[in-house]
């Protein structure tokens, strides 16, 4: 994590020393040595330049307001096709602390607000093992390595891309096309109790009802806890695609969100609609509540103990929604899952959040995108290889003065739709 808060400024006339300052042998160990005095000043006039042309966007990295290095993004060709390429570079004293991962986060959010080009490519040299691992763990592609003269001498660069083209699912045709609209759950494909062998059915059942465009889950004031044992006051209703658990009495079961689970209720087996690999997308509306939260995230079916991560498609608390928008949970979570690494973030959507928004990943067995709106927000560079089951909530988590708000209810997660795609 970084110690105090990143943001970024526009390069302005006044940072030549900043180029400067980082023009030494150690910081340009990786770009064939410092550049002569005449050449810091083009480079300073080429940043205000392009940067005036929307050619390009220079930033000074600045941690709590004082400047700690540079960063930016400008037009380039990549194989034919219009690409922004973004470097870095960070002082010596603030390196290590994550200031660059927190800079290039920005960047990426960046582009991706702009929508007019869908790449993002960087070129480290192949001797800088940390900007590599940076662009790595930012969800950007390795396309191999070129070699170019650079500085009097000859640079050898890797090629990373981020690929940020929205979801196109024109041609494709969905293997689960939900829509909730015969009127009644479709029960070979949803069982709706929420984790029952960690509680019961009769407690973990989901409230919901099929309106004619809408399935409605919901939370009312007679709902109880699902598992007080276990999670205390928090409440739900749910709908999951699989289901199961060992014996009565023991420790195996699906999401083992803390230690000391007990098996309370043994669970048949469930096989219903378990993806490995392909698009898997729902189409909700959240809730605007601070102690409501609406989700959808696959799970690993879990009948090994380690096949048990988890991707967040969309996790929306009603206490991150404001008049203009609302922030939107992805990534993945590793739960028990020793092969995985938590790659989570929460991503700004402007518009309101308790209308229709479609919420989408697109999983393949070396990364998982994610997607808002069919625009891309996120890249997550792991493999998940294992079948997962869908998982659909709202929550309603308890005050600490143990009151609830009884006039807001019930609380209502709207979906209108969920479909999956088979890998392509």
């Amino acid at each position: 994590m970084t110690d105090g808060t990143v943001t970024l400024a526009a390069w302005g006339p006044d940072d030549l020393p900043l180029l400067e300052r980082a023009n030494t042998p150690e910081m340009t160990a990786h770009l064939g040595g410092p550049e002569t005095p005449a050449q810091l000043e083009e480079r300073q006039q080429r940043y205000l330049r392009l940067a005036a042309a929307g050619e390009a966007a220079m930033y000074r990295i600045e941690l709590d307001g004082e400047p700690v290095g540079g960063i930016g993004y400008w037009q380039v060709e990549h194989e034919d096709t219009p690409a922004w390429e973004t470097g870095w570079n960070v002082f010596p004293e603030w390196q290590g602390r994550g200031v660059a991962r927190e800079a290039l986060r920005l960047i990426v959010r960046e582009v991706a607000a702009r929508g007019d080009r869908d790449l993002l490519v960087a070129y480290p040299g192949v001797d800088n093992p940390p900007s590599n691992a940076l662009c790595r763990a930012a969800g950007f592609a390795h396309r191999g390595s070129g070699t170019e003269p650079w500085r009097g001498s000859e640079l050898t660069f890797n090629i990373w891309v981020l690929d940020m083209s929205p979801l196109d699912l024109d041609g494709h045709a969905p293997d689960l096309d939900e829509r909730f609209d015969e009127g009644v759950l479709d029960e070979k494909v949803w069982w709706p109790y929420y984790l029952a062998h960690w509680s019961s059915r009769e407690a973990a059942a989901a409230r919901y009802s099929i309106a004619p465009d809408a399935l409605e889950l919901r939370i009312d004031a007679d709902t109880l806890p699902w598992s007080p044992e276990f999670d205390g006051g928090n409440r739900v209703s749910h709908l999951q695609t699989g289901q199961f658990s060992g014996p009565l009495g023991g420790s195996i079961g699906q999401h083992r969100f803390r230690d000391g689970l007990v098996v309370r209720e043994a669970q048949p087996e469930r096989r219903l609609h378990l993806p490995r690999f392909g698009v898997i997308e729902v189409r909700m509306a959240a809730v605007r509540h601070p102690d409501a939260m609406v989700a959808l995230w696959p799970i690993g079916f879990e009948d090994r103990p380690e096949d048990c991560g988890e991707i967040c498609i969309a996790e929306i608390f009603g206490s991150e929604i404001d008049d203009d928008g609302g922030w939107v949970g992805v990534g993945v979570k590793p739960q028990r899952d020793p092969r995985l690494r938590l790659d989570f973030e929460k991503v700004r959507v402007e518009g309101d959040l308790t209308a229709m928004h479609d919420y989408a990943v697109q999983w393949s067995p070396d990364e998982v995108r994610f997607f808002i709106d069919h625009r891309w927000v996120k890249t997550v560079p792991q493999t998940i290889d294992y079948p997962m089951q869908l998982m659909l909530d709202i929550y309603e988590f308890p005050r600490a003065d143990g009151t609830r708000d009884t006039a807001a209810l019930p609380h209502l997660l709207r979906v209108e739709r969920v479909r999956t795609f088979p890998q392509v």
